[in-house]
């Protein structure tokens, strides 16, 4: 018998439950994340960088959950594919500060980089159906870093004593970096650049995808129960990597690296990557003009400013669709090649209130990771990891843009290691005024 699993209880008041446990300060029983940070103060000028968890309560069900049918393979797949040009940056999971994607010639840290995607339908001889191949080339560029806000440095004047964690090479370039100008796309030939990665991606068990394009991607499992002692060195490290969509052209891919130590009980997060890109044209198409800066406007992460808390605090109009995969006794989502998954669709009106810590971290006092969950990154890019009171292992990332919108994409997987369900969400600001009293 084929079952759904962890859809009994009232969906629509988890955040309330959430909200609920934060505001009472309830220890959490939680993994444990094997890191820790740096603790450090911010002046009024400084950017916050990472934060505890922000805090969703539901104030009105405006819809409740209904089924959706899943989407085709087909369909998402003519989505995904074509001629995808973007830029790409890395950032430090412990301080959520630029970090370099590979060293240059001439032995300097490069922060950013262009990327030409390919992405194209392919027919394997042993499938019936077909499988997406993905070809990324890149460059790297930016040995300044990224670019202080409103003309000022990122540390904290007031306290000259107390330094920024970041390289010699950084911190010599950050005084004449608000003038720099970066090279653009078109003064590189990507088509003949190295190439970044090259993989497929099928209609494979652990992949969660949506009409527009959106996915989330990662495995079906992840190892946890009792720690082997003939292989107390192996940790398990998988890639999550999850995409938003905005109009159908333009897309955000954020790639986490994490590790599972000790039997699961250690979540480390190795790295995290994000990627915008827009799309050019068919993947049929290969021109020198890809290269040409025509129609891309997207500015490099290192030159964008990061959203703030502030930014998406107040009430929002949520809709939400939900996949929740089925396991069967044989372990049909297993053993298929296309894992079943149950979609369901809600809208909401929800509050979102600030975090109870944030801050901008420095070489000082080492402070617990359990109190950080968010990454504020360039770009209006949200990234957390976070475990829950009652074991809930959430990977997500979330996209504002000053339209008032802001897309997300969670993954959530159960105390037993398997995938739980995956949220696709969007959140529009409300901004109109309440009625007025009668």
């Amino acid at each position: 018998m084929v079952t759904v699993k962890d859809k009994k209880e009232n969906v629509w008041s988890i955040d309330n439950e959430r909200a609920k446990a934060e505001k009472e300060k309830e220890r959490r029983r939680r993994r444990r994340k094997g890191k820790t940070v740096v603790n450090g103060r911010k002046n009024k000028m400084d950017s916050v960088l990472i934060s505890a968890a922000m805090l969703m309560e539901v104030e009105t069900v405006l819809q409740t959950q209904e089924p959706v049918i899943k989407p085709a393979w087909n369909t998402f797949a003519s989505s995904v594919s074509g001629i995808w040009k973007g830029v790409g940056a890395v950032f430090s999971p412990i301080t959520a500060e630029m970090e370099a994607v590979e060293i240059g010639s001439r032995n300097e840290n490069l922060y950013d980089c262009y990327t030409l995607t390919c992405v194209e339908a392919i027919f394997p001889p042993s499938r019936k159906n077909f499988e997406l191949h993905r070809k990324i080339n890149w460059v790297t560029l930016n040995p300044h870093g990224e670019v202080p806000e409103h003309g000022v440095t990122l540390g904290n004047k007031e306290e000259p004593k107390v330094k920024k964690a970041t390289s010699p090479l950084k911190e010599k370039s950050n005084a004449g970096m608000t003038n720099h100008v970066l090279p653009k796309f078109g003064s590189f030939d990507l088509t003949t650049s190295d190439v970044m990665e090259e993989d497929v991606m099928g209609n494979e068990p652990g992949i969660v995808f949506f009409e527009d394009g959106s996915y989330s991607r990662g495995p079906l499992d992840i190892p946890v129960g009792d720690i082997d002692d003939s292989n107390y060195y192996l940790s398990p490290t998988f890639k999550f990597e999850q995409c938003l969509v905005k109009g159908s052209h333009k897309r955000l891919r954020i790639v986490n690296t994490i590790e599972f130590g000790n039997g699961g009980s250690d979540v480390q997060i190795m790295r995290v990557a994000i990627y915008e890109e827009e799309w050019v044209s068919p993947a049929h198409i290969h021109d020198k003009s890809l290269n040409s800066d025509v129609e891309f406007d997207l500015t490099p992460f290192s030159q964008r400013k990061r959203t703030r808390p502030l930014e998406l605090v107040g009430p929002w109009k949520v809709f939400e669709v939900n996949a929740t995969p089925i396991y069967g006794d044989d372990n049909v989502a297993v053993e298929s090649n296309s894992a079943p998954y149950v979609y369901l669709c809600m809208e909401t009106l929800k509050k979102r209130s600030l975090p109870e810590s944030s801050g901008y971290f420095k070489e000082e006092e080492v402070l617990d990771m359990q109190d950080v969950t968010v990454l504020w990154l360039p770009g209006g890019v949200t990234s957390y990891v976070d475990v829950s009171n009652d074991g809930i292992l959430t990977i997500g990332v979330g996209w504002y843009s000053n339209e008032g919108i802001n897309l997300v994409m969670e993954r959530d997987y159960g105390i037993n290691g398997k995938l739980k369900e995956v949220r696709w969400k969007s959140e529009v600001k409300r901004r109109w005024a309440d009625p007025m009293p009668l």
